[in-house]
């Protein structure tokens, strides 16, 4: 079927108008039947062998844990945003095969400039647990000090770099690292991350343009997950795709099944080799849904009926995959429930030492800005440390 053709059992939109289109683009469960969208996984838990990526037993494995372990670090810090002890999550319910599946086709050597939903390609690239319920919580021990929200986190070993909630900067710092290691002549490639929002920022733009006409090793992902916060996609863009826009700057497009983590594997990998002949950046629109709220400061009913999840839900990418291990490999009931208990202890764990660390100290504001601090900062962080502060405000 055509991207402009969908069955006649679509939701309407939230005031009863027909979310028929235009030429619009909308995320409906059957977009990935289209015959462009590249698509491996079959509903009975074969694959096809057109794009089989042939990934080793061990290696599928890797990526069904890591996509349980995604999913329950998000119901986990979710009930601790309920419960006051952290301040905020985002999280990535419903695209775990969009988010691991791409993270685990690079390299060593390769950078990923992720948006704010990638934290679990931060923890395949090495980042500590430990480091990461840091972050959640702000205090002494996050890597970035407590000066951004949770989530807002970093890990230059694993090559990851710092996610900021402006929507589409890092699109353009992707690009600017991958034509500077061009430059030296560093084999690698930059992978960044974004939602179909972001597509409408000037850095969309900017990076795409720079990229298709320097020929620059960058992958640019789009996860089209069917919502910028409360505006669907089809108030996005006219477009027929997303992937589609890379044409005007000459840089290829390529849609992929989202919610199929082999078909995320195979147009990652793809897309990493053409960058490492020199050919340049790749756009991989990645077709997947968004099962929870934008954050947990938003509240999704306000523009989205449950029902509309039903569909979603039945292709949810951890059960899709769920049928193939145990389809090839066996799995049963008791293997997950194994992984369950893992990492509710091993986060147990984790946040028991978090809640202990105390916050981090006022003064640390000063730091990182200038290698030798000017008089008038060294000044007035000398006011502060002797100044009054509220008990339990990191006065220590």
């Amino acid at each position: 079927m055509s991207t402009a053709t969908y069955s006649t059992d679509r939701p309407p939109n939230v005031s009863g108008a027909s979310l028929e289109p235009q030429a619009a683009v909308a995320r409906h469960p059957l977009d990935t039947c289209a015959d462009d969208v590249i698509k491996v996984l079959r509903d009975d838990g074969s694959l096809d062998p057109a794009h089989d990526p042939k990934l080793e037993p061990s290696e599928v494995i890797a990526l069904y844990k890591a996509m349980m372990r995604t999913r329950l670090l998000d119901e986990r810090l979710v009930a601790l945003q309920r419960q006051g002890r952290i301040g905020f999550h985002i999280g990535s319910q419903g695209e775990e095969a969009t988010v691991l599946g791409s993270v685990s086709a690079t390299r060593p050597q390769d950078w990923v400039f992720p948006c704010y939903r990638e934290f679990g390609a931060a923890l395949w690239r090495g980042l500590p647990l430990q480091r990461y319920i840091d972050n959640m919580f702000g205090n002494a021990n996050d890597t970035v000090k407590g000066r951004q929200m949770p989530d807002h986190y970093t890990y230059r070993e694993g090559h990851f770099g710092s996610v900021s909630s402006p929507i589409g900067t890092q699109i353009t710092q992707a690009v600017g690292f991958a034509w500077a290691a061009k430059l030296k002549r560093d084999e690698l490639v930059t992978l960044a991350y974004f939602g179909d929002g972001a597509t409408s920022s000037s850095d969309f733009h900017s990076g795409l343009n720079f990229a298709g006409v320097f020929k620059v090793p960058v992958i640019f992902l789009c996860r089209n997950n069917g919502w910028a916060i409360s505006v669907p996609t089809e108030r996005q863009t006219s477009s027929n795709t997303f992937a589609g826009k890379g044409a005007a700057y000459g840089v290829p497009g390529v849609r992929v099944d989202g919610n199929d983590v082999f078909a995320v594997v195979k147009v990652t990998r793809d897309a990493i080799a053409r960058a490492s002949r020199g050919e340049g950046a790749t756009l991989i629109e990645a077709m997947t849904y968004r099962l929870s709220g934008h954050s947990t400061s938003d509240d999704p009913k306000a523009y989205r009926p449950d029902a509309w999840l039903d569909p979603w839900r039945r292709l949810d990418p951890i059960a899709r995959l769920r049928r193939h291990v145990e389809r090839t490999q066996g799995w049963t009931e008791a293997q997950d429930r194994e992984i369950e208990a893992a990492v509710d202890a091993e986060v147990k764990a984790c946040i028991a030492v978090s809640e202990k660390v105390p916050p981090p100290p006022l003064d640390s504001m000063f730091e990182d800005v200038y290698a030798e601090p000017p008089w008038h900062l060294v000044e007035q962080r000398e006011q502060l440390k002797a100044g009054p502060r509220p008990k339990g405000h990191g006065g220590h």
